[in-house]
């Protein structure tokens, strides 16, 4: 912004600009002048476009521990058990829900990956993956994905439906969302009708 475009939204800059009109206009650069001068100036960064969405740095969590899994529901035709570490569950200033979830299939097999959703865009992010050791191994797909509400591996969408987002927006902090996943209460959606 230019020197003079700016000195004319300081308040002297304001009060020239009244000074010059003679109409009904003046009333309203009176008003405005008291207001400026009360704040200042003006916001110069102000506009009415809407900010970019910016990720956080993340960082893993410590591998699960049993202690600390909670099971949830996912659906009638699933044979795995899906849980949530609860000490690894966050929402971060970006509005992400991240978590580690533990999968164990009927037929023994165990997955560990530390997760993300976004509420307002309905998609999921895989950050990491658990090892056997309790390190982790970076995801290489570093996309946001749209989230899926299909058949037996319908975890993210339980997640997201049932504990994390309501109508398409973050339901609660970490701690209430923590609270539903311990004590098995999905969102109530009846207040909603």
């Amino acid at each position: 912004m230019s020197q003079a475009l700016r000195n004319r939204f300081t308040a002297a800059g304001f009060a020239r600009l009244c000074a010059r009109s003679l109409t009904v206009g003046a009333l309203l650069c009176s008003a405005s002048l008291s207001f400026a001068q009360q704040s200042g100036k003006f916001d110069e960064d102000f506009d009415d476009e809407e900010k970019p969405w910016l990720e956080i740095a993340v960082q893993l969590p410590p591998a699960p521990q049993a202690a600390n899994l909670v099971a949830f529901y996912v659906g009638p035709t699933t044979t795995a058990v899906s849980s949530i570490d609860l000490k690894s569950l966050t929402v971060g200033s970006d509005n992400v829900v991240r978590y580690t979830i533990v999968t164990k299939t009927s037929g023994g097999a165990v997955n560990t990956s530390y997760e993300g959703i976004r509420c307002e865009t309905a998609e999921k992010k895989s950050y990491a993956f658990g090892r056997s050791d309790g390190s982790w191994s970076r995801s290489r797909q570093n996309k946001w994905k749209q989230i899926a509400d299909i058949g037996a591996n319908r975890q993210d969408a339980a997640l997201y439906k049932d504990y994390f987002c309501q109508g398409g927006m973050l339901s609660g902090n970490a701690e209430q969302i923590s609270d539903r996943l311990r004590n098995k209460r999905p969102i109530d959606l009846s207040n909603n009708r």
